[in-house]
């Protein structure tokens, strides 16, 4: 894909607002993007266990809302009362949300919070959110088939466990199928077009970073394109992954 596109379209996360209930209430509704080796078993006890094995968690739900200023890496314009927080799920136990394991296949999901606290909408209609690697590159968010060609079809498929004799073999649930890719950029990604007057917006953009070795040392998210109720574009954003990597290291000290 290129560089250049725009948001890749699904829902958003979540809202919280804090203008004065009647001035929303007022307001036309929010515009959304409309998107996108195990041994072999030698008795038949081990195959009910293997049977009764739960399936996924049906409660993989976003994380609640919060205001952009309440995250580590921020980056806010004053002038513009806009605040952007970028924040890397970049851990098994963060990414535990996610039906996929992301991180296996060298995806990165990324939160984005987009807090407006101005008493005008802006828009990311035309809006550019890269992932700018520490050598300049800049990679566009992945769609979700952009997430399968990553996954082998062992994976996708899921593998199966021969048994002994006349029994059929155990087919072992997929690691990651492409219907959990789906649900998954269908309930976490990143899908708002407007950011209403004193409102966050919050949502997940996916990056293909399989090719870097330490994908947030030096790296950037970069936005552009934002512009305000009148059309004019706001000043770009830059919010450097390093003092997300700096904050997390003074909490851990």
């Amino acid at each position: 894909m290129t560089t250049t596109g725009c948001l890749p379209a699904t829902n958003n996360d979540g809202i919280e607002c804090d203008a004065d209930r009647a001035d929303r209430m007022t307001a036309p509704p929010p515009q959304m993007i409309q998107s996108s080796t195990m041994r072999v078993l030698s008795g038949i006890p081990l195959l009910a266990a293997w049977l009764v094995l739960p399936a996924w968690a049906s409660d993989h739900n976003p994380p609640p809302v919060q205001p952009a200023t309440a995250f580590a890496d921020v980056e806010i314009h004053d002038a513009e009362k806009v605040a952007i927080a970028a924040e890397p799920y970049e851990t098994k136990e963060k990414e535990a949300i996610f039906k996929v394991d992301y991180l296996s296949h060298g995806v990165m999901p990324v939160r984005l919070i987009v807090t407006n606290n101005g008493d005008r909408p802006i828009s990311l209609r035309d809006a550019r959110i890269l992932f700018q690697t520490a050598a300049g590159e800049q990679l566009q968010a992945a769609e979700p088939e952009d997430v399968e060609r990553l996954m082998t079809r062992k994976e996708r498929e899921g593998a199966k466990i021969p048994m002994p004799g006349p029994i059929p073999a155990i087919k072992l649930k997929p690691k990651a199928s492409n219907k959990d890719i789906e649900d998954d950029f269908n309930k976490f990604e990143y899908g708002a077009l407007v950011v209403e007057p004193h409102t966050t917006r919050a949502g997940f953009l996916f990056y293909d970073v399989s090719q870097l070795d330490k994908p947030l040392k030096g790296a950037k998210l970069h936005l552009h394109k934002l512009r305000n109720a009148d059309g004019q574009e706001l000043f770009y954003f830059e919010i450097p992954f390093d003092k997300y990597l700096q904050s997390k290291s003074s909490q851990m000290n």
